[in-house]
């Protein structure tokens, strides 16, 4: 026996280790053993490959992430699945220790085609159990050829992939934990804030909160009245000569911050809410020879056209326009609208690998031909058996009264300074939800913030550093309903400024005292009249 306290601590603590070790040894015994039999498991029209506790890891070159090796901290079992012989998915579950009792299920972007590997590591690295897809095809990220001769593939893309992983994953977790989860979250941005809202809309039972930020949401009108017709706009001024080189968005942008950034009182290089700004781009017009801190009155013109948004030949609105603000950054104007040279931009790919693919499946098709009168109720009426184009990958549903009975929570968000899907389309979709069940039903299970200075998910002159999914994750657990979250922007590894992200349709207000790069010395305020 120990004869003084010092050595009986020292017992202690060498029993502690060793039942530590032999519990960590029996734990990675129990999960790689659970792991391989989960590869047996029967799940309908579902066949299972992989089930095993990888040794190290890379993420598939892909259009998600360059290949890279990812050491997660903790162990995890990777399961792999198809679905109906078309859709992949993956499921990663974090040793029984590591889990947080939650699922999350994680969207893509663009057109998908492979599974999100990122957004799995981080969802694992959280302690959650985490599933993703490809969204039923393994193609490009910007084509739609697979869609082609393929509805079952259009409707997998438009709500049914992200559903029918959802199911798998919970019985998975069931199978490997001997209990399901606790709460389901779903997060995505862009084309995965679409499968987030329509998860809401039609399968409100999967997930108890949904996280969707700057979605894609009325994917046929964003990409024929809001990508094609913004390009056309600047290619069919004056014979072509309205569009607008990339050397020009510096001095473009540099005059609209000129002339619109104090309007929220705060000089800063971000605009609080662009629609109070009525940049003219006529101001620009060279007043001699054509220079790249001047535009053409073609230029001038078809800049007009992007920040009104698209219209029919009546002049009748047809989707929202891109706001002032976002034209400078990374993923800003020269990516989506002007692009390295005329027909380069991200949003003339969009468009033609969607015309071509998905909606009149002619890879011979030529987007400059598009009638807008005429051609957006053809595509939209498509049949695809039992439902059309538009009601298969549009998320415009307001009715998610089914979502709200059952306890649900949605925060969804969208960047001012998005270049790549229109800010207002998400206000106007939040408006119609509003509009059909109340503001008050809204408010108990709905969110809209909108994020001053931010592009399309990532990057731009606001505060652009956020965590949405916490305070989901309050609101669903605890009913403590958002009202306000505090953004960071950091440089060089540094916060340099942080800012309150409001619940529309507030917006923050500096006091009019203290610092204006702290949080604490702003209001959340209804907008000015």
């Amino acid at each position: 026996m120990p004869r003084s306290a010092n050595a009986l601590r020292t017992a202690r603590i060498l029993l502690i280790a060793a039942a530590s070790l032999l519990w960590t040894a029996s734990g990675h015994a129990w999960a790689q053993s659970r792991c391989a039999d989960l590869a047996t498991l029967r799940l309908k029209d579902t066949t299972l490959s992989t089930a095993e506790i990888p040794r190290g890891f890379h993420y598939p070159n892909s259009a998600f992430a360059m290949e890279e090796r990812v050491t997660p901290s903790r162990g995890f079992c990777r399961i792999q699945g198809v679905i109906e012989g078309r859709t992949r998915f993956e499921v990663w579950l974090p040793e029984r220790a590591a889990w947080n009792g939650r699922l999350q299920g994680v969207g893509g972007g663009g057109m998908a085609g492979d599974v999100p590997f990122p957004a799995l590591a981080l969802a694992l690295e959280a302690g959650f159990a985490a599933v993703g897809s490809d969204l039923g095809h393994h193609s490009g990220f910007t084509d739609a050829d697979w869609a082609i001769g393929h509805p079952e593939r259009v409707r997998d893309w438009g709500h049914r992939a992200t559903h029918e992983m959802t199911v798998r994953a919970k019985a998975l977790v069931q199978a490997y934990y001997g209990r399901p989860p606790r709460w389901s979250y779903f997060t995505g941005c862009s084309g995965g804030g679409r499968q987030g809202l329509m998860e809401a809309q039609r399968y409100p039972g999967d997930y108890d909160g949904i996280l969707a930020g700057d979605p894609t949401i009325n994917f046929t009108r964003l990409t024929t009245a809001g990508r094609l017709w913004m390009q056309l706009a600047m290619f069919r001024e004056a014979g072509g000569a309205g569009y607008v080189p990339a050397a020009k968005i510096t001095h473009l942008a540099a005059r609209v911050l000129q002339d619109c950034d104090l309007l929220d009182g705060v000089a800063d290089g971000v605009l609080e809410d662009p629609r109070r700004c009525r940049f003219d781009p006529a101001r620009m017009i060279c007043a001699g020879s054509d220079r790249d801190d001047c535009l053409t009155t073609p230029q001038a013109a078809a800049i007009r056209k992007v920040y009104a948004g698209a219209a029919d030949s009546k002049g009748r609105p047809l989707f929202p326009g891109y706001e002032p603000g976002g034209e400078l950054g990374p993923n800003g104007w020269r990516t989506y609208l002007s692009g390295p040279a005329p027909f380069g931009a991200m949003q003339w790919v969009y468009a033609t690998g969607f015309l071509r693919g998905m909606a009149f499946e002619d890879r011979a098709y030529e987007p400059s031909t598009f009638d807008f009168d005429r051609d957006i109720a053809r595509i939209e009426a498509k049949e695809l058996g039992g439902e059309t184009l538009a009601q298969a990958i549009n998320a415009i549903d307001p009715d998610l009264s089914a979502f709200r009975a059952r306890g649900g929570k949605l925060i969804h968000y969208h960047g001012w300074s998005d270049a790549g899907v229109a800010p207002r389309s998400s206000i106007a979709y939040y408006e119609s939800v509003v509009a059909r069940g109340g503001q008050a039903a809204a408010d108990g299970f709905y969110r809209l913030f909108m994020v001053p200075g931010l592009q399309h998910c990532i990057g731009g002159p606001g505060a652009t550093s956020f965590d949405f999914l916490a305070p989901l994750q309050m609101w669903v657990e605890q009913g403590r309903r958002p009202e306000r979250v505090t953004a960071s922007r950091i440089e060089d590894g540094k916060v340099v400024r942080t800012r309150p992200l409001c619940a529309y349709p507030k917006q923050a207000v500096w006091r009019g005292s203290g610092s204006t790069d702290q949080a604490a010395n702003f209001l959340c305020k209804a907008p000015p009249s």
